[in-house]
Formats: C-alpha cells, structure tokens, sequence
C-alpha cells in the first residue's frame, strides 16, 4: 500500500506542477476556442490540460517501475507498456483536437486504434466467468471486439460529462478510487499477481485526477480538453480490461459445490463485469440519453447540444457548484455501493443505507435553491456562501446610500474592477468579485 500511494503522491504532484505552465503554453498557442452554444462558461479559458495529466502518468509509471513491491509488475506482465502505447496514441489525437477541432469520426478511429494498440500487446479481455458454467475462453477476435467496444464506450462516457468545471476528473476520481480499492483487495487478500496491474492504473488515475482538479475547479483556470477527457477514460477502461479479463476465476478456487453455491461465492469475480459499468453508470446513462435524443430529433449523434445531465441540473436552479457535488455524491454512491455489497453481500444494512443515501439524495436534487449556512463556529472552514450575514456590515450602507461625490470615487478606488465578466480571465489574476452578467450583454 504504501508503494501504490507514493506512486499516486508523484503523479499528482507531478500533474500538478506542470499544468500551470500548461496553461501559459495553451494561451500562447492560442489553445482557446470560442465560446460555444453548449459551453456554460463564458469567456474564453485555455484547453490542452491532458498534456500534464499525460506526464503526470508517465511519471507515475516511472516511479513504479523504481519501486521493489511494483517492479514485478513491469517484469510479469505487458499491461503498463500497452496502457503507455495506448494512452500516447489517444492523447496525441487530443492535443490536435483541442488545437485544430478534428471530426468526430476521425476521434472515433483513434479511440478504436488505441485500443487495438493495447490488445496487440496483451491488454485484452481473455475470458469471461459466467456463473454455474465457470471461465468461458474467448477466441481472438470475440475477445478483441469486446476489448475495442469497453474501451470506445468508456472514453465518450467521460468525454460526454466533461461538461462542468471539475466534473469529468472529480467523477473518474471517485471510480478509480472504488476500483483500486476492489482491485487492491483481490491482490492482497486473494493474492492473485495478475490483479496488480489494474490496481496500479487506479492508483496513478488518481494522482492525475487529484493534481488536475485544482485547477480544475469551478471556476477553472484551465479545461483538460479532449487531450484529457479521452486519456482518462481509456486508463479507467484499461483498469477494468485488466481485472475482468486477465484475472483467472479458477485461481480463486470458487467454483466449487452446487450451482447455487458456487454462484454466490463467486461474487467477488462476477463483481469487475459490474463494477466497471456502475462507476461510470451516469456518464454512461448520459450518453445513451444522448444519442437517443439527438437521433430523435433527427440530429447526428455527435452532434452537441445542451441536453446532458449537468445542463440540465443548471436549468432546474442548482449553481454550478452544486451540480457538480450532485454528480459527485451519486457517482461516489453507486461506486461504493457496489463494492461494499462485493465484499459483504449478506448483509442488507448495506442496502438500507444505500437506499437512505439515495433518498437523502433526491431531497437534495429537488430542491435547488435550498441553501444551507453553517454554524458560527465552523465558518472559518466553508466558503463565504454558506457563512451568514453580518448586519453591521449592512447598516453602514445603508445610512449612507447617497454619498459624497468624494466618497464615490475613493469607493471606487478601493474595489478592484473585475478582470472578466466571470472574474477571471485566461491571461489574467483573478478578481475577488465577480460579474454576474450574462456574455455578451451590457447591463
């Protein structure tokens, strides 16, 4: 554990060091595109964040390597220099896409590309436990198609709900995080060596996340762009290729007594055909709504809209901000549900308290504009928003609501001028305050 966790120590201080001159390199490169109908911010920020997430990775790898407990993943196995191939692939495909916009369809063939890079290098789905028969061997090609299609879906589920500030990498966080912890498990507590790869992928996929989001965060100083979106989702589908069709379920030695019996011991194995789809079940749920939306509507299903969960959540009354911890605390619900019932599918308190956190959940999403203020005591540790007023800032104000034309402009001395219409601009500090109106728009 402690070997995997300077490794995720590296790579987020890694990614977070070289994202601020990122970004200088994105405005010089004129990295920043206009504003588009489906943008919710509203001015022009930098894109090409990948490029540090992706050195971010290549120094995690690196550092493991170096490591004595992580070495012998390197020696063993194939994985991390076909996630390398694969992820350098993907994430040179993105960097042109942040720069020059590339088709949709031209994306579509590199994703399929990269990860015919990995299966031609081992990372691959070989087999498939089905419960009551036991491992059913794939041949080459099912196990192929099944590896191109996980990893196709997995990248334009994240790159769909990269759609608010912090979103894409706070959500993909939280999955790496339940999966390392499953994957963790299965190589220390049933000491399978062929579960260590995943589990590194998921350790590093946390140290990029974690070293991005605080640029990242709302408002964001910089947008990891496609370069990003795409790396991240084709590490997280590796993650899960690895687990699900390298480990041998036989090595567990599960399958053994009755159907009955051997179906409900091999939970733990059925659990990565499952878990990999819950953790992204609602950037999954977003891209299938997608893609039926705009098919109905007689749309191609690329083309961009502003119907996606996040937009929608926007328009209903929650702030940014708070959509994005909506998202956060059912991602981080549904990931953790399932691995806690993986572990102890016996007990049903699991399942009540994820049926009350559920509840307490859609209290919290139907009501919008619900805005909570801590107690005095704690409001030195929240943000101003949830502090409550002070009247005898106030009053001041109000006694003196028409003032001298001296005190105006020694008011106006004294309040800095905002450097955008959001508060900060790409090439800009930020300002304290912040404009409220609308792009585009005098008054």
């Amino acid at each position: 554990m402690r070997d995997y966790l300077l490794t995720l120590c590296v790579t987020a201080a890694v990614t977070y060091l070289l994202t601020g001159p990122v970004r200088k390199f994105a405005i010089a490169t004129g990295a920043m595109p206009e504003i588009r109908a489906r943008d919710v911010h509203r001015e022009p920020t930098p894109r090409l964040g990948g490029i540090a997430m992706f050195f971010g990775l290549c120094a995690g790898l690196l550092v493991a390597d170096h490591l004595q407990n992580l070495n012998s993943v390197f020696e063993l196995s194939n994985e991390p220099r076909a996630l390398l191939s694969g992820a350098a692939l993907i994430w040179l495909i993105g960097v042109l896409d942040d720069k020059f916009e590339l088709d949709a369809l031209i994306k579509l063939g590199a994703q399929m590309i990269s990860a015919g890079v990995m299966v031609i290098q081992g990372l691959t789905i070989l087999w498939l436990p089905i419960p009551g028969v036991g491992t059913v061997a794939l041949t080459r090609g099912q196990g192929t198609l099944l590896t191109v299609a996980l990893v196709v879906l997995t990248i334009n589920a994240v790159n769909f709900v990269d759609g608010l500030d912090g979103l894409a990498a706070g959500m993909v966080c939280i999955a790496a995080a339940a999966f390392f912890l499953y994957g963790y498990r299965l190589w220390y507590g049933y000491t399978i060596e062929a579960a260590a790869p995943a589990t590194l992928f998921a350790a590093i996929l946390m140290g990029m996340c974690l070293g991005f989001l605080p640029h990242n965060m709302h408002p964001a100083r910089i947008f990891m762009g496609d370069s990003g979106s795409m790396l991240i989702g084709l590490i997280l589908a590796a993650s899960a290729i690895s687990i699900t069709g390298q480990v041998d379920p036989d090595a567990l030695k599960i399958f053994e007594g009755s159907t009955r019996q051997a179906t409900h011991a091999a939970l733990p194995v059925f659990i990565p055909l499952v878990l990999p789809l819950t953790i992204i079940a609602i950037p999954m749920a977003d891209l299938i709504l997608a893609i039926v939306r705009r098919t109905w509507n007689g749309q191609s299903p690329f083309a961009a809209d502003r119907g996606h969960l996040h937009h929608r959540l926007l328009e209903i009354g929650h702030s940014h901000s708070r959509a994005v911890l909506i998202m956060y605390f059912w991602s981080a619900l549904i990931a953790f549900g399932t691995l806690a019932y993986s572990v102890h599918s016996a007990s049903m308190w699991i399942v009540l308290v994820v049926v009350l956190l559920s509840a307490i959940g859609l209290v919290l999403l139907l009501l919008p504009r619900f805005s909570p203020r801590a107690p005095r005591w704690a409001e030195s540790f929240v943000p101003p928003r949830y502090r409550r007023r002070k009247r005898a800032a106030v009053e001041p104000l109000a006694e003196s609501a028409t003032p001298a034309p001296a005190s105006v402009e020694a008011l106006e001395e004294r309040i800095p001028v905002p450097a955008g219409v959001n508060g900060a601009t790409a090439i800009g500090h930020r300002s304290r305050f912040t404009d409220r109106r609308k792009a585009g728009t005098s008054s």
